[in-house]
């Protein structure tokens, strides 16, 4: 009975330990932000800024207007919604076109 009661006693006090550190590893753990969190942090300036350098990067002509093989090499995203973002179908997108369709996208 004796060696039952130091057994039951191990086992709460493993349990309650156990349920300690996970307790507390959950309030020190900061919860994980959603999505890329240096774009969040972000503000408007500080994103339309990073857009038009990305943009000068890309167009390796530097003519204001970035084609699909320069939008794949530099800005993927804009490739990847090339035919979207050139509604008048003429080969290119220019940095105004990008900006209207992230508004219309909500970003």
């Amino acid at each position: 009975m004796k060696k039952f009661g130091l057994i039951r006693g191990a086992l709460i006090v493993g349990v309650v330990g156990a349920f300690a550190s996970v307790a507390s590893a959950q309030q020190a753990a900061p919860a994980a932000p959603l999505g890329d969190a240096s774009r969040q942090q972000r503000n408007p300036a500080e994103r339309a800024a990073r857009l038009e350098q990305r943009f000068k990067e890309a167009n390796k002509k530097g003519d204001g207007k970035l084609t699909l093989e320069e939008a794949q090499a530099g800005m993927p995203r804009v490739a990847k919604n090339f035919a979207e973002i050139d509604k008048d179908k003429k080969g290119y997108v220019t940095l105004d076109e990008i900006k209207a369709a992230l508004a219309a996208s909500g970003r």
